[in-house]
């Protein structure tokens, strides 16, 4: 009997054994991880694709509008999406969940703020809230600065326009993209020039402009200037499929520091954003333990010693 117990015992191994090494199925190798164009997303993007080669994945990032990398997810084509920001994207959420095509694994960034900005000496000329623009739309040339089309921010300010709020009715959202938007704060900043455009935290804009942010956007942006949370969103069933995938996704939460930091080695010191995210995290060892705690590698190895060592750490 008791050789018996031991012969299960044993195979009771060799079968949770073999279970951790087919962990996640082969479809899984890949990731497939949209990008909207925004630099935070493409910092946390960058990070985890740093992270999940070093655990023998490969993250598989297209550049895809907010809109279509949804309907990507809707229709199973895309897995991972690390750019959820809520509430400005409820709408999207309020569609994906009616159809249930996707799962929230992790708020990875609280403390981020989106709603409208002007340069500080704008603001000390007296426009400090929404209600303040219309009086001025002549020195604004009755635009607002968006992002890229399609960008659920600028539906939103559109919506607004569209509604006559704050006597706005005859103003234009002008869209293009986060980078174009900036050169064109930048070039007003130059000239002392009046501008009103899109801002958020995390971003080194915050560093490199003296901006104010505006007051009074509540219904459009939420409370404290349009104060957010970011959500980590995997499409139905990826997380089953991809347990350790997802146990990875799970446990990747960020900062407004290391946002920042990395959307600066990006933007400002023109790195590759794969390139940026190795010297982030050589420089912060620290963070491995708490992303990689009961992850293991594709095939079934610790996953920590593992990252360490292709970081060469």
């Amino acid at each position: 009997m008791n050789r018996f117990l031991r012969a299960v015992c044993a195979l009771s191994v060799v079968i949770s054994a073999g279970s951790a090494l087919a962990a996640d199925a082969p479809t899984c190798k890949t990731v497939r991880m949209s990008d909207p164009g925004w630099t935070d997303i493409t910092s946390t993007n960058a990070i985890a694709s740093v992270l999940l080669q070093g655990l023998g994945y490969t993250a598989d990032v297209k550049t895809l509008s907010v809109p279509i990398g949804y309907e990507a997810m809707k229709t199973g084509n895309l897995d991972v999406f690390l750019g959820n920001w809520m509430p400005a994207q409820q709408k999207f959420i309020d569609a994906l969940n009616e159809a249930n095509a996707v799962e929230v694994l992790a708020t990875n960034l609280t403390g981020a703020k989106f709603t409208l900005a002007v340069p500080n000496y704008v603001a000390e000329a007296g426009v400090k809230d929404f209600k303040d623009l219309a009086a001025n739309a002549d020195k604004f040339g009755n635009q607002i600065y968006g992002i890229e089309p399609g960008a659920p921010a600028n539906a939103n300010i559109q919506k607004m326009i569209d509604a006559g709020e704050f006597g706005l009715k005859d103003w234009k959202v002008v869209e293009s993209g986060e980078q174009a938007m900036l050169a064109q704060v930048k070039r007003s900043a130059s000239g002392k020039g009046w501008i009103v455009f899109l801002a958020w935290a995390p971003h080194p804009m915050n560093e490199a402009f003296a901006i104010t942010y505006l007051s009074g956007g509540d219904a459009y942006f939420g409370p404290d200037y349009g104060g957010a949370e970011v959500r980590t969103l995997a499409r139905a069933g990826w997380s089953s499929q991809c347990p350790n995938a997802a146990s990875f996704f799970r446990n990747l939460k960020f900062d407004l520091a290391t946002e920042n930091a990395m959307m600066g080695k990006i933007l400002d010191e023109g790195m590759d954003p794969k390139a940026a995210a190795t010297v982030w995290i050589k420089a912060h060892p620290q963070a491995l333990e708490p992303w990689l705690a009961g992850v293991t590698t594709f095939d079934g190895k610790p996953g920590l010693p593992a990252v360490k060592a292709s970081l060469g750490l």
